[in-house]
């Protein structure tokens, strides 16, 4: 009877670490986070992904996501861009992709006017980066960023992916709003 026990638990903890050694994970770097709302907005885009969760440090910017495979990873950080936010993978076969429709819209040329959408902006210090990251872009001359808001424009004679370029640095991404 101990023999079979012991024997059993081998198995299921054999079975268990070859569970959990399946899993894929990576830490994505340089993520916005600066406060409890943007922990809670990369749980929730990461909790629509099937076995996917994640584990964030807002202090250094950092979210580790673990999904069941390769693929749900993807899934996973493909999740998080869409809720707005964006970062650095550890893992080069795991991209971290906006799709900010540039190009499409045709305004990676000179602009005046930008109406960029799906920015994460949960609070003023959201605003905020948004605000620093867009005065780094030149020819930028304003925007209407603020709380909770699904749009804002930007203003100006600037190049359009340039504002992308700059709020991706800033651990934040969108898209441009037609």
């Amino acid at each position: 009877m101990i023999k079979r026990f012991l024997t059993l638990s081998a198995l299921i903890t054999a079975l268990a670490a070859h569970t959990q050694a399946a899993d894929t994970s990576v830490k994505l770097t340089d993520v916005h986070l600066c406060c409890n709302s943007c922990v809670k907005g990369v749980e929730k885009a990461i909790g629509t992904v099937s076995g996917a969760t994640a584990q964030s440090d807002k202090d250094a910017g950092t979210v580790t996501i673990t999904a069941p495979d390769q693929a749900g990873a993807q899934k996973a950080v493909n999740a998080l861009v869409a809720a707005g936010y964006f970062g650095k993978s550890s893992d080069a076969t795991i991209k971290v992709q906006a799709h900010t429709g540039v190009k499409k819209a045709k305004m990676d040329g000179r602009v005046q006017s930008l109406k960029i959408a799906g920015v994460h902006l949960c609070c003023g210090k959201c605003v905020t980066s948004v605000n620093d990251a867009l005065k780094t872009v030149a020819g930028v001359k304003a925007n209407t960023a603020t709380k909770g808001a699904e749009t804002f424009e930007v203003s100006g004679d600037f190049i359009g992916s340039e504002v992308f370029k700059a709020l991706n640095k800033a651990g934040l991404t969108g898209k441009v709003a037609l």
